[in-house]
């Protein structure tokens, strides 16, 4: 496992170790692309959004929705019940840096034992529904996952979709994703390769402006 901080999530001094670095939520949006073979617009917004964090120093705030508002006000509840139902302990954990790829790394919802990790979701109940009749993990959640396994060195991720708006026996669907070493291998491939974009981009602009005098 890469260097950890313990910063609580959402906090000032979580805000700040993230800045400029590729993190586990926004790697699917580096490694996006069309039917043709070339890179999705996201990884062009995404390499702009760290140049701007890195020649700013500051973070852009992303527009909260109300789902996303839900989620992160349930997520306490979710690993609680996740622990309990799974009879584990479950360690919060603020920040992970990956330890090969500098300016990158990623914010697990929690460590699971030695060897495991939880990803929770607090979707729609049209959403969890769905889950529950057996719609398959979001790829790009599955990417998340591959970087979380990346930066921690654990073996698998416990995904968990949680709706406490539901009876009690649908709350909670969990379900173990494993560690995928050629597609992890392919993610970090491609995370070096976009670090390398972000750094050549903000290099010609200090450069060009002169910023370094």
């Amino acid at each position: 496992m890469g260097k950890v901080f313990d910063f609580e999530q959402g906090s000032p001094e979580w805000k700040e170790i993230r800045l400029g670095r590729v993190t586990g939520s926004r790697v699917s949006d580096l490694v996006a692309k069309l039917k043709s073979g070339a890179y999705a617009a996201s990884r062009a917004d995404y390499c702009c959004e760290l140049v701007a964090e890195r020649l700013t120093g500051e973070r852009e705030e992303r527009f909260i929705t109300k789902e996303m508002a839900w989620g992160t006000e349930h997520e306490g509840d979710a690993r609680a019940t996740y622990g309990f139902m799974r009879d584990v302990e479950v360690t919060q954990v603020g920040f992970v840096m990956h330890d090969l790829i500098d300016m990158a790394g990623s914010s697990p919802d929690g460590l699971v034992g030695e060897d495991g990790l939880v990803e929770i979701k607090c979707p729609k109940t049209t959403t969890h529904i769905k889950t529950l009749f057996g719609a398959p993990i979001s790829p790009d959640y599955i990417k998340q996952m591959m970087w979380q396994m990346a930066t921690t060195g654990r073996k698998w991720v416990d995904f968990v979709s949680y709706d406490p708006r539901l009876p009690r026996p649908m709350m909670m669907h969990i379900q173990r994703v494993h560690r995928d070493a050629a597609q992890i291998v392919a993610i970090e491939n491609e995370v070096r390769g976009f670090l390398a974009e972000v750094d050549a981009m903000a290099a010609e602009l200090t450069s060009k402006f002169k910023l370094a005098a």
